[in-house]
């Protein structure tokens, strides 16, 4: 399977989809004109990538900013997530933020909360 990279713009995350490895990031600013474009060709390779998972993916988000049109897209990712997660799927989530950004915790908390899959908060202290 190809990998999924897209480079980070000014209103884009940066996308890295490592099939070989199972380590999966987004990151930077998420405030695409049109984020259903945008999201919907990641969530159609993650669809394709569940078909034949490799033992253990490791899912790394990194955001400076989510717009609330992005979010639920992003959540699109975290449904797809947890249905692979809950069939046997081993599946990791890794939720960075910046020390003093309590919105991007937050974000990431609730995540946590509406999805029930394994994450891990990673605080970057600046």
């Amino acid at each position: 399977m190809q990998d999924f990279i897209l480079d980070k713009t000014s209103k884009t995350p940066a996308v890295n989809l490592n099939s070989k490895e199972a380590v999966f990031r987004i990151e930077g600013r998420s405030i695409p004109e049109n984020p259903d474009d945008f999201y919907s060709r990641i969530t159609d390779w993650l669809l394709e990538y569940f078909q034949d998972p490799k033992e253990q993916t490791d899912f790394h988000f990194q955001f400076e900013y989510i717009n609330s049109g992005s979010s639920k897209f992003i959540m699109n990712i975290f449904q797809i997530i947890k249905k692979f997660h809950s069939s046997g799927s081993k599946c990791q989530i890794h939720w960075y933020y910046e020390e003093d950004d309590e919105n991007i915790q937050e974000l990431g908390e609730h995540y946590q909360s509406t999805f029930k899959v394994p994450f891990k908060f990673v605080e970057i202290i600046l």
